[in-house]
């Protein structure tokens, strides 16, 4: 069932206070989402080459639990690694031919670390711990039944919406900025674990953003403070840019104290929190848009890891906001879309449950006036979902 109906609140933009959060690269619930999703890709990709499709797994249950290190200024060393934990189920046979789960998850998310952690080594710095098990017989099951669109293994409810606001927009360019290669060229002693918190009130917003600096790039205290002012001001020239604020004020690393040493400012030997602060764990960091929007509905699935073929966890999740982004893009006179996909576990994914969009339309626009067109978009993704599931199963569709 499609239903089309108008958003009778008010725009996000219109609300007093936003409040937008984003957790980078180095973050450890990134992390964790991030490797899972690349072992989801990796045992999809074996699962095609093997026996050409997609078996059952849900690589969706994992944690990183934090190190130990001892820091000083010029340097520091490991005492105990990180460690990654990896849960939940895979196929671990098929068609009488074994599939190498363990040596494919582990090799997934040591190249994920090597790819995107300048200074995490994969191998001496996190060790690897797998609980991973078959699936039960009955969700095993949905793999070996006809059809090209597989059945949904779960009852479960996801919402998208587009258009981003100004608010969202900035604290994804700022963590991205921060993140990007050429802000690490020119300041190499940063870490990669950015977390930007976004508060906007009214047409003024505040930005906190918490970013190490490396040990083993300071050479004192006074040389961190030094370095965090130069940092703090090419941010402040990044939010210049921003025209949608009257006042933008930034704040980096507030829980800085001068005279503490290592106790007062925030530095890091390997770039993340998680070497001895902060533990992750897949489903707590940002939507599949990369972004945590407090004044925006939220769903409750972790989309990193589940499988792309039938987990609507996932799949619902990321095309929510794909057939948002679509409806606003295709019709004139829309002001937000917020999308809802619920799935009937066993029914298939192209068959939901409930298809909704609420509409938010510009002054003079109608329900009526846009309600076919956003229902043909509806029918024109919802036809497209095996081939939409495939990109997803290579990774084409970010999940945090």
């Amino acid at each position: 069932m499609i239903v089309i109906e108008t958003f009778k609140g008010k725009s996000v933009t219109e609300h007093r206070v936003e409040i937008v959060e984003r957790k980078g690269t180095g973050h450890p619930d990134f992390m964790c989402d991030s490797m899972m999703e690349a072992i989801s890709v990796a045992l999809s990709k074996e699962y095609r080459d093997r026996f050409g499709t997609i078996l059952h797994h849900n690589i969706d249950k994992g944690l990183l639990a934090a190190g130990r290190v001892e820091k000083t200024f010029g340097g520091g060393r490991v005492i105990q690694p990180m460690e990654f934990i990896i849960g939940d189920r895979a196929t671990f046979a098929a068609a009488g031919r074994e599939v190498p789960v363990v040596d494919i998850a582990i090799h997934a998310a040591k190249e994920w670390v090597k790819n995107h952690l300048r200074f995490v080594d994969p191998d001496r710095h996190i060790t690897y711990r797998t609980v991973l098990s078959p699936g039960s017989e009955e969700l095993t099951d949905i793999f070996s039944r006809p059809g090209t669109v597989r059945g949904a293994n779960d009852t479960s409810a996801a919402v998208g919406y587009y258009p981003l606001s100004p608010t969202e927009q900035a604290v994804l360019s700022v963590e991205r900025h921060l993140n990007s290669k050429e802000f690490k060229e020119r300041h190499p002693e940063t870490g990669e674990d950015v977390k930007v918190m976004g508060m906007r009130s009214g047409r003024k917003l505040s930005l906190t953003v918490a970013m190490p600096l490396l040990a083993s790039f300071l050479e004192s205290e006074d040389d961190y403070f030094e370095k965090k002012e130069k940092i703090e001001a090419e941010i402040a020239r990044v939010c210049g840019t921003f025209r949608a604020f009257d006042r933008i004020d930034v704040f980096l690393n507030t829980l800085d104290v001068r005279g503490r040493g290592f106790g007062g400012v925030y530095a890091s030997l390997l770039g993340t929190s998680a070497e001895d602060a902060d533990s992750g764990q897949v489903g707590r960091g940002n939507r599949v848009n990369g972004l945590i929007s407090m004044n925006r509905p939220m769903g409750t699935e972790a989309a990193a890891g589940k499988n792309p073929v039938s987990h609507v966890g996932k799949i619902y999740n990321v095309l929510s906001h794909k057939i948002a982004r679509e409806i606003y893009e295709t019709i004139e006179g829309i002001k937000e879309v917020y999308v809802i996909l619920l799935s009937q576990i066993g029914t298939p994914i192209d068959l939901p449950q409930m298809a909704t969009a609420q509409v938010l339309l510009e002054k003079g626009r109608k329900i009526g006036d846009v309600a076919k067109i956003a229902e043909d978009v509806f029918e024109k993704e919802l036809s497209g979902i095996a081939a939409f599931c495939h990109a997803l199963s290579r990774g084409e569709y970010p999940v945090c």
